[in-house]
């Protein structure tokens, strides 16, 4: 799936079924649905999970705990804009999962 086809579906009623669970977090934020998506990587088990998790708390306004999460995924927290934060992060979910074939 292409970033374009990702932002496509995010006119949809419903979360594709075929995307991995940071990337089902990202597409409900998308639609406004913060609780939801932290609920799906609350307690994060890969280092994507955990990043998304850390976007979340940010957008959130908790930053404390963003950048706690930030280094417990090894990375900077961000300082652009949460709209591209978000783009980023689809756009190299979409990378590394189309790269491995993973869902």
């Amino acid at each position: 799936m292409t970033f374009e086809e990702f932002r496509a579906t995010l006119r949809g009623k419903y979360v594709p079924e075929d995307l991995c669970t940071p990337l089902r977090a990202l597409w409900l934020d998308a639609n406004d649905d913060w609780s939801a998506a932290h609920c799906l990587v609350d307690n994060p088990r890969t280092k994507a999970e955990t990043r998304v998790h850390a976007y979340l708390h940010r957008k959130e306004g908790d930053l404390p705990n963003a950048r706690y999460w930030y280094r417990r995924a090894s990375v900077s927290p961000v300082t652009g804009t949460l709209e591209e934060e978000w783009e980023s992060l689809v756009r190299e979910l979409l990378d590394s999962t189309s790269e491995q074939g993973v869902r």
